[in-house]
């Protein structure tokens, strides 16, 4: 009776993880308390990683490629074009508490699958709309379905399986991802030439189906410490004082970037162009921002291992007035341009990482999809707005107007950063395994 007990219990903990079933001739152990250690492999971050990069190329830089031909095919003013993509963002700020809590409750197999399915049928409706009901309506599935697909649902994924562990995996994930533009844009321009816009988007609508097998193979299991195990480190910020420095900091960090990064992820192609660059140049030369985002992240993962959280997101801030400030300087040189679209890339990218971690490290593991969750609904929020806004300075002032808007909100990221690092600069950061 002993042993069937025992057996029970460990293949219970095996499905929990997600492990294949037992072998009949596989040696019986024993077991401690319910938990999944050790789940977070090189596997596992390679299949987020390749979801990240589709996901977010068919969804979040899919407005990038084809908003001036539906503006065309619809006889829209520009900013109504946008105005879908914006809803997507707000949709997804109004959702993100809510679909952060889901993954701490379920995990992200279900959550993530379901996300898929979502921009399936958002792009399939997109290529179908005929009018500005339907065009909403189906940014609207796309928006819910970037909440939970994109980093912020594949961070809290990885964060309850592998708990403070799970800082390695969320640098890895993003490898793949930073490429997204520099992978979608020229796929999207091909497609979009051979197939019209419509076709383009309907051929997305099948990458998003592919994603959901990769979501299904996420481990089910929650991470829970052994006996055996060292004590988890204590999250930095643990005053009340404490937590409301650094939620604010946080919060205005990724406002500010989450807006610099949608106003360029929807008009750098635009911008490019406005310094006097001609359209297949804007197009290559905005294509090394992803190169950029990458590189930075690879130099993370093998160099960055001990680098805080905190002092990531300076690092990272750093770059982004360098960026704008070569814009500026060297308007129309191609040289210039690429320096822009690299450094952008690269504090984009850092961020990006920081985004994930600054929470597990601040607050913790535990609830950690709720609570980045909700410091995260108002980066939605001021993406959502950037699209539209960055259309009317652009308008208004042309391509040189909206890089000194950009400099100045980059300034104001880089100040929030500097004061959440100077604020936890003598704090003891947990070990990054």
């Amino acid at each position: 009776m002993e042993r069937r007990l025992r057996l029970v219990s460990y293949l219970e903990i095996r499905r929990d993880c997600g492990d294949s079933p037992l072998r009949s001739d596989a040696p019986l152990r024993p077991v401690g308390p319910r938990r999944c250690p050790a789940m977070i492999g090189p596997g596992l971050s390679l299949r987020l990683g390749l979801s990240q990069l589709v996901s977010w190329g068919i969804s979040y830089y899919l407005i990038a490629i084809f908003g001036d031909a539906i503006t065309r095919d619809f006889g829209w003013p520009m900013p109504m074009t946008y105005s879908g993509f914006s809803g997507a963002l707000i949709i997804m700020g109004l959702t993100s508490g809510f679909v952060g809590r889901l993954i701490d409750a379920h995990g992200g197999r279900p959550v993530m699958t379901g996300g898929s399915l979502l921009l399936a049928a958002g792009c399939l409706g997109l290529s179908q709309s005929r009018d500005l009901l339907a065009y909403d309506l189906s940014w609207a599935c796309i928006g819910l379905g970037m909440r939970m697909t994109l980093y912020e649902a594949a961070f809290a994924a990885v964060a309850r399986i592998g708990g403070m562990t799970a800082r390695r995996a969320m640098s890895q994930i993003t490898l793949l991802g930073g490429l997204a533009s520099s992978v979608f844009w020229p796929i999207g321009h091909l497609l979009s030439d051979a197939l019209g816009w419509r076709g383009a988007v309907a051929v997305y609508a099948l990458f998003a189906l592919g994603t959901a097998c990769l979501h299904l193979t996420i481990p089910a299991g929650r991470y829970a410490p052994g006996a055996g195990d060292p004590p988890e480190p204590l999250p930095l910020a643990r005053t009340r004082w404490d937590e409301r420095i650094a939620g604010a900091s946080y919060i205005l960090i990724i406002a500010v970037t989450g807006f610099l990064g949608a106003g360029m992820s929807a008009h750098m192609i635009g911008i490019m162009s406005g310094l006097g660059m001609g359209a297949g140049l804007a197009v290559w030369l905005s294509t090394l921002r992803g190169i950029g985002q990458s590189s930075a992240r690879l130099c993370e993962v093998v160099f960055g291992r001990r680098l805080p959280p905190p002092a990531l997101a300076l690092l990272a801030t750093g770059f982004l007035p360098i960026a704008f400030g070569c814009g500026l300087a060297g308007a129309g040189s191609a040289v210039a341009g690429a320096l822009f679209a690299l450094a952008f890339g690269a504090g984009n990218g850092l961020l990006t990482i920081a985004r994930g971690t600054l929470p597990l490290v601040l607050f913790g593991h535990r609830s950690y999809g709720g609570v980045a969750g909700r410091l995260t609904a108002p980066a939605f929020f001021a993406s959502a707005l950037a699209p539209v806004v960055y259309s009317g300075i652009i308008e208004a002032f042309g391509a040189i107007g909206a890089l000194h808007v950009s400099l100045a909100l980059a300034a104001l990221a880089l100040a929030a950063a500097a004061l959440l690092r100077w604020r936890f600069r003598a704090a003891p950061h947990p070990s990054p395994v």
